[in-house]
This record gives C-alpha cells, sequence and structure tokens, in this order.
C-alpha cells in the first residue's frame, strides 16, 4: 500500500490527477470495471512483482493493451501515453465523423441519407415552420424494424465552417420551400 501511495503522489506531483483505489473488500476485476465504466483513460496495477521489478503495469481503456513500463520517468511516460490515448481517440472520432457527414441539395438525397444514418448538411432557408414540415415530410411511414427510429430530419446545428459557399439562387432544401437557402444546416435522425 505504502509503495501505491508513493506512486500516487510521484504523478500528482507531476500534473496526472490520480485515484488510489485501495479498498480491501473488492475483487480486482470489480475494480477494474468500476473505473472503466468511470471513464478512466489509464488503469495502472501496482503488484508485488512489479515493485520487486521497479515497474508498474498500464492498461489502456481505449485499446485493452496492457504495458509494462519502468519506474524511471513515470510520470512522463504517464503524460506521453495520455497524450497518446486523446490522440488515438480523436483520430477513430474524427474518421467516424468524415465516414457518415455528407452535403445534400436534394430531397431524395437527404431522406436517403437519413437512412444511411449519416449527418446531412443541407441549404436551409432558416423558417422554423419550414423545419417542422422538413422534421415530418422525411419521417418514416412504416416501421422497418422494432425499436429503429422512425422519425424524421431534425436541425441540429448551423456549423460555424459551411461546406462551400452557397450558390445564388439556391433554394431550400424542402421541395416545397421555394425560398432562397440562408445557409447549409446540419440535418440529422435523433437515435
Amino acid at each position: 500500500m505504502s509503495a501505491c501511495e508513493a506512486l500516487k503522489s510521484t504523478l500528482e506531483q507531476g500534473g496526472v490527477r490520480v485515484k488510489a483505489d485501495l479498498r480491501d473488500n473488492y475483487s480486482p476485476g470489480w475494480k477494474f470495471n468500476h473505473w472503466e465504466l468511470k471513464g478512466v483513460p489509464l488503469r495502472v496495477e501496482l503488484g508485488p512483482r512489479d515493485i520487486k521489478q521497479n515497474q508498474i503495469v498500464i492498461v489502456r481503456r481505449d485499446t485493452g493493451e496492457k504495458l509494462t513500463i519502468k519506474n524511471d520517468g513515470i510520470v512522463k511516460q504517464v503524460k506521453d501515453l495520455l497524450d497518446q490515448v486523446q490522440a488515438d481517440m480523436f483520430k477513430r472520432a474524427k474518421a467516424d465523423l468524415d465516414r457518415y457527414m455528407t452535403v445534400s441539395h436534394g430531397w431524395d438525397e437527404l431522406c436517403s441519407g437519413l437512412e444511411e444514418k449519416k449527418l446531412i448538411q443541407a441549404p436551409f432557408c432558416g423558417d422554423i415552420p419550414c423545419e417542422e414540415r422538413i422534421k415530418k415530410d422525411s419521417a418514416r411511414d412504416v416501421v422497418v424494424e422494432e425499436g429503429a427510429p422512425a422519425m424524421g430530419a431534425k436541425g441540429l446545428c448551423i456549423p460555424f465552417q459551411q461546406p462551400r459557399e452557397l450558390a445564388p439562387g439556391t433554394k431550400c432544401i424542402h421541395p416545397d420551400c421555394g425560398k432562397p437557402a440562408q445557409y447549409y444546416t446540419l440535418f440529422g435522425r435523433s437515435y
């Protein structure tokens, strides 16, 4: 326990936020699961064998990878590992966003994009009644599978970074609107 406290103190002094779980009334597996559910990015394991070998075991939450590292320069190694976890998670999230984001200029294109579970940037006039019509008219008429969302396209936000400049004369995405589009709006189906 004193080695755990010393490791905690070393990491805290280096600027790493640490929580030592020294409870002895729970099994290690229970504690591992408890902290994983809380979203802790790195789990540090320190046992008698690790103390003898001057090392610790670190498990990355994002990949499940188990790493054995020496205690020398532990603060820098942990900080570098935290930066790597952040970078890897961001890279995966960005790839997912890029894969599911599309720009639509036609009503059928918007509706088919919704069926493919995509986020759609579409020209929009900005009128609330028009947004309500988009939501109503893009909804599914039949339930495809039990529990699957049937609602229509919901306006999520107006992106600060527009996908492109609106061409003069661009109309709102809703076929019955006919008003000039003010900006691209992000539409999606809530799940």
